[in-house]
């Protein structure tokens, strides 16, 4: 009896899977060929002309966030770029100091000139890198992202919310350039830079930005008389003086440089002022002349 149970039950299991293979009315028995194929995954890369509510160095999908540049908002990505050559074949994202990186902030630099109509290191911005994150990298993400946002001053370099996008904030009378500034000092040296109208009795101008290329940081760092020199030759190009001895005796210079993670990153513009030490000015010193800016 129990091996004529086990014949029935195997038997009934056989007729369920005979049952089970029948196709239903209208099916041609092909249960995979009326699906539509998958599109395969796509990697997530972040949105270029999309203004940000947050800042990020590194770029997760998980986190990813754009609101409208109308809007309250703390960085615009102005363009997505890719790494390429040797950087994009490394195991691991680029670092400051790697050459894939410098490549990448020229490219976001070049960028930002179109975007902005002029150096955005002549105005109250900033420019910075945001690259994957590491689990995303490891899985192919080559993408790096150039954010402009907007600073408080010269000597604060934090990003400020603002409202309204940056594409074309450097053409004509904007509110963003540095120009004139009353220099506030504490003990004989510089405390910080206070804005000023140039109609205004001010110290301080700003006169334009030289490229270092010839050093490296450790060098930069102590090349102080150097860097004053390279500004001096701005400084009497921007006043319409000449380069002779008689230049340090119109005028002197005040100097920003990067930031060493800006200088390893490729950033080597040196902001540079005109500083006039022995009186106030009230007018800007652009073309002023011998006149204008005098020895004595």
């Amino acid at each position: 009896m129990r091996r004529w149970r086990g014949a029935l039950a195997l038997a009934g299991a056989v007729v369920l899977l005979l049952t089970g293979c029948v196709p239903p009315h209208g099916s041609d028995g092909d249960l995979t060929d009326d699906w539509p194929a998958l599109r395969p995954p796509r990697a997530f890369v972040p949105a270029a002309g999309a203004c940000l509510p947050r800042l990020s160095v590194v770029v997760q999908a998980s986190t990813y966030d754009t609101v409208d540049c109308a809007r309250s908002h703390l960085a615009e990505a102005i363009h997505v770029g890719t790494f390429t050559g040797a950087g994009a074949e490394a195991d691991t994202r680029p670092e400051p100091g790697s050459p894939a990186l410098r490549t990448a902030r020229a490219e976001c630099d070049q960028r930002a000139r179109q975007v902005l109509g002029g150096d955005w290191r002549s105005a109250r911005l900033t420019l910075n890198i945001a690259v994957p994150s590491t689990s995303a990298w490891r899985v192919g993400a080559r993408w790096f992202r150039c954010d402009l946002s907007e600073t408080d001053s010269i000597d604060n370099t934090r990003p400020v919310n603002r409202v309204g996008s940056l594409r074309g904030a450097l053409l004509g009378d904007s509110p963003l350039a540095h120009r004139c500034f009353d220099p506030k000092l504490i003990g004989g040296n510089l405390n910080y830079m206070a804005p000023v109208l140039c109609t205004e009795p001010h110290r301080a101008e700003f006169v334009g930005v030289y490229e270092e290329r010839d050093m490296t940081w450790a060098e930069f760092s102590k090349a102080n008389a150097q860097v004053h020199r390279r500004c001096m030759t701005l400084v009497a190009a921007f006043a319409a003086v000449p380069v002779n001895s008689e230049l340090p005796y119109r005028a002197g210079s005040i100097f920003y440089p990067p930031s060493q993670r800006e200088w390893e990153e490729g950033d080597r513009g040196v902001r540079c002022f005109l500083w006039s030490d022995d009186r106030k000015l009230t007018r800007s010193m652009r073309d002023a002349g011998p006149q204008g800016l005098p020895t004595t």
